[in-house]
């Protein structure tokens, strides 16, 4: 069996199903992060809010031999679609449409970012379970629980609990603890990383990644505001966690300097979300009026400008192919940059090369 025959042969049973016999490279991100955890690489996950920048993601990982992973949050892409107004059906088969489209080869993994939990309710555990369960039929092949809003007690429970039809399907997963929350947010201990990872453990889960708080934040950073991401702790807390087989997963990429990301690799971290970037390029590129009357909503709303893709989904579902071109295109020069700075490119090769000796 060659190695190409190998990762079909790999591709995740829910994600077969919705395939339907489309030989698409889906893969399980379980043997991504196992496979780079002491390699010195991250794997950029886009969250592509305009779906429109995808095959422009996908042709970067496919001339640079890339892994790249396509994410949605809970807010944007919940079962009633979030923000974007993308389910997690909805999410999944854009991925896999594109993949035909572009015949794509790397091997890519579609994640279920920031499934989060932020009180210990009855309806927020619920109203999660319910998602996982939706993005699993839908042929998600990677979670991230977010339960770090809660006490680590707390958050471990919960975690615990709604990892179970993730860990029964050995599916990648990725945890938190400690809240991303910019630099005025308190940074997650060695000691509470290795309580957390212990105990999930022990309770038979095992991660892939853990996300920390180590001063990064979501979205746009001002013009004025320092990026304060605190490396030295978070390799401290790699060197703790790395017996447990888990490395770093890093939020809150966009506006910090790409000399800066390169040196993420020093520091346990394997995994980059990057996902305001490709909002910013998709509205780069909208007709002038689209995007002024997005803008004007958002500001009498009094909400972010994100919110407004949901408000003005058809305009951007019927956007002409002229600005869909331009999306993709910006896209993949962007994209090139990161995993260039993400020190990704060939990290397909080696995937498949430890998928062959599997």
């Amino acid at each position: 069996m060659s190695v190409n025959e190998k990762l079909l042969a790999l591709i995740p049973e829910n994600a077969r199903e919705v395939l339907a016999g489309r030989k698409l490279p889906v893969i399980n991100s379980r043997y991504v992060f196992d496979a780079l955890i002491d390699e010195r690489a991250i794997i950029m996950a886009a969250n592509c809010r305009i779906p429109y920048v995808i095959p422009g993601l996908m042709r970067a990982a496919q001339e640079l031999d890339a892994i790249v992973g396509f994410e949605l949050a809970k807010t944007e892409g919940s079962v009633d679609g979030g923000y974007t107004a993308q389910t997690p059906q909805q999410y999944a088969e854009t991925c896999f449409s594109y993949a035909e489209e572009t015949g794509i080869t790397v091997p890519f993994f579609v994640h279920a970012d920031h499934t989060s939990v932020k009180d210990t309710s009855v309806e927020a555990f619920d109203s999660a379970a319910k998602l996982i369960e939706a993005q699993i039929k839908a042929g998600y092949t990677s979670f991230a629980i977010d339960a770090s809003h809660n006490q680590i007690p707390d958050n471990t429970d919960i975690t615990r609990r709604l990892a179970k039809p993730i860990s029964e399907h050995n599916f990648g997963l990725e945890v938190e603890v400690g809240e991303i929350a910019g630099a005025l947010g308190k940074l997650t201990t060695v000691d509470e990383a290795v309580k957390y990872i212990s105990d999930l453990t022990d309770a038979g889960h095992s991660p892939n990644l853990l996300a920390i708080s180590n001063g990064s934040k979501h979205g746009n950073y001002r013009s004025d505001e320092e990026v304060s991401i605190d490396l030295d702790r978070t390799g401290e807390i790699f060197s703790a966690i790395r017996p447990y087989g888990v490395a770093i997963a890093q939020h809150g990429i966009t506006g910090t300097p790409l000399s800066m990301i390169g040196k993420f690799v020093d520091y346990g971290i394997r995994k980059g979300n990057v996902g305001t970037n490709w909002q910013n390029i998709a509205h780069k590129n909208l007709p002038t009026d689209l995007f002024e009357a997005m803008k004007d909503w958002a500001k009498k709303e009094g909400v972010d400008i994100k919110k407004a893709t949901r408000q003005f989904k058809s305009d951007l579902d019927s956007l002409d192919q002229k600005y869909r071109d331009k999306i993709a295109e910006d896209a993949y020069i962007s994209a090139k940059e990161f995993i260039t700075a993400f020190r990704a490119e060939k990290t397909a090769s080696i995937v498949l090369e430890y998928i062959e000796n599997l």
